[in-house]
């Protein structure tokens, strides 16, 4: 008598989270019929294991901040097992995914900081630093222009993403220009996604300063494409501009959007997707441009951007800690000049500030 085949488990469908995006630690997706529990793995180590009553699930799971890989094992009552494996993924923590919302208002002690810093640093220098969760935080010169230089690189690559139907596939000719515009900021690379966007440099610029507008960005100026190995020797006031509070302004949105929240989703509904701000937070995690936010933090990942030409030096993005999150934007100018003191002033500021927002929490 011939032995009776047993069916195979069919593998879990993952609609959360997707490979090269950031999660906050949602897994969520369907099991096939007959399924009786699923087994949650992050990085090789179990996470949750709950039983189910139903096809669907969704569980919350921490995560590192950093690349893992994520397993969801399905059991059945018979003890057949079936996986689905999902990576990378950069985690983030839980409890960042709800901040975002609350009212901006100064802290007197992180002003008093921030105040005293600028004082001290040997030029001309803006700030603008906002707790996600409580609102609190402080601003010196936010609203100054700097030579904006390649922290308008961020600005591309939304409207970049707004243009497309889906987030570029990994090694695809786009992907791989956003990843060498972000990650290494590469003027080649912005170019020629600017003349992807409007079919020209100026083309793209103008596209990408019209969205900046809709979103609040009063103050930001893409002034056309840039100057190719050049741009470092060429520092002008004449040219691409930006205001540190227009920056702040648009990491923070970046964060919402991921959550469906925020101007970005509802300005531009069914155009810029949560899967677009995870896929953009994720790529920003891998930014090496080390030494300036990040110069004095243990603890904390920063998701940034920076940006430098002769006289001037740039970092703006968010930090992430296990509180939740906080926008962190320091611009610098110096006629002489800019050099590692605008380094150093970034990393001071992130360091005060997750000082006194682990205070508050």
């Amino acid at each position: 008598m011939l032995p009776v085949a047993i069916a195979a488990l069919p593998p879990p469908a993952l609609v959360a989270p997707a490979p090269h995006e950031v999660s906050f630690g949602r897994v969520a997706g369907t099991v096939s019929p007959g399924t009786r529990r699923i087994r949650v793995l992050v990085g090789g180590r179990l996470a949750v294991e709950k039983e189910l009553l139903r096809r669907r699930f969704s569980v919350d799971v921490a995560l590192p901040r950093r690349d893992v890989t994520i397993r969801v094992t399905a059991f059945d009552g018979l003890g057949h097992r079936s996986s689905t494996a999902v990576g990378p993924v950069f985690g983030l923590p839980r409890a960042a995914a709800t901040q975002g919302g609350a009212q901006g208002r100064s802290d007197p002690a992180l002003a008093r900081t921030v105040r005293a810093l600028a004082r001290r640093f040997a030029g001309t220098c803006a700030i603008v630093v906002r707790d996600l969760r409580t609102g609190r935080g402080a601003s010196w010169n936010a609203r100054t222009a700097f030579p904006a230089a390649s922290t308008l690189k961020l600005a591309i690559a939304v409207e970049l993403l707004r243009s497309l139907r889906a987030v570029p596939a990994p090694g695809t000719r786009t992907d791989v220009l956003l990843r060498r515009m972000l990650i290494y900021s590469d003027s080649e690379a912005a170019n020629k996604l600017l003349v992807q966007i409007g079919g020209s440099t100026s083309g793209g610029s103008a596209r990408v300063n019209a969205a900046m507008r809709t979103l609040g960005l009063t103050n930001t100026d893409m002034y056309g494409g840039y100057v190719v190995e050049v741009e470092q020797a060429r520092p002008s006031f004449v040219g691409k501009r930006t205001t540190a509070w227009d920056l702040a302004r648009l990491a923070r949105q970046l964060h919402l959007a991921a959550s469906a929240k925020g101007l970005l989703s509802r300005r531009f509904r069914g155009e810029f997707t949560p899967t677009d701000a995870r896929y953009l937070l994720y790529v920003l995690a891998h930014v090496r441009e080390p030494g300036r936010l990040t110069r004095f933090l243990t603890g904390a990942s920063v998701l940034h951007k920076a940006g430098w030409i002769g006289v001037a030096r740039h970092d703006s993005g968010l930090v992430y800690w296990s509180g939740g999150v906080f926008v962190a934007t320091v611009m610098t100018w110096n006629p002489g000049g800019a050099n590692a003191s605008s380094d150093v002033l970034a990393g001071r500021v992130a360091q005060a500030s997750l000082s006194r927002f682990g205070q508050l929490f």
